[in-house]
């Protein structure tokens, strides 16, 4: 864990992944927490915990087969989560600028990590595909054009 950095408690932290705000004491973990090399995968492992006392009553109350109330909590946690990681970039955001961040510090956080890598992917790419063509001296002996084709009749008309 990073110096300086306050990780909330349990009961914090279970308020945080229901989409409460925290403290300003937890301003550097929050932007820690968004900005993390795992990020989204954190993410939607919040949405889940969102979605977990959802499906726990809606499998204890609602009547019918046990196997139909599982199933339609499975469907719908799984079309939960997908609109979940769909927006991940802007819950992020949004969790960081409660927290007190100006808009755009999760992502500029996370552009700050990936910088070195990014560097390095963009150097390989350059020297991969980004070569100069190689342009033959003047004087030296040109590869012949091609020859035009023989005319077809539609060109004739």
């Amino acid at each position: 864990m990073t110096t300086g950095v306050r990780r909330p408690g349990p009961l914090w932290w279970l308020w945080y992944a229901m989409g409460g705000g925290l403290p300003p004491r937890y301003r550097k973990w929050v932007l820690r927490d968004v900005s993390a090399p795992l990020w989204p995968v954190r993410q939607v492992l919040r949405s889940m915990v969102q979605l977990v006392p959802v499906g726990v009553l809606l499998v204890l109350l609602v009547p019918g087969e046990l196997w139909v109330r599982l199933v339609a909590v499975l469907g719908g946690a799984l079309v939960g989560l997908m609109y979940a990681a769909s927006f991940v970039h802007l819950t992020t955001e949004h969790r960081a600028i409660k927290a007190g961040h100006p808009g755009g510090a999760a992502q500029a956080a996370r552009d700050r990590l990936a910088a070195p890598g990014r560097a390095a992917a963009d150097a390989r790419y350059e020297e991969r595909y980004r070569q100069a063509p190689e342009v033959p001296a003047l004087g030296s002996p040109t590869p012949a054009s091609p020859t035009p084709a023989s005319p077809t009749p539609r060109d004739s008309e």
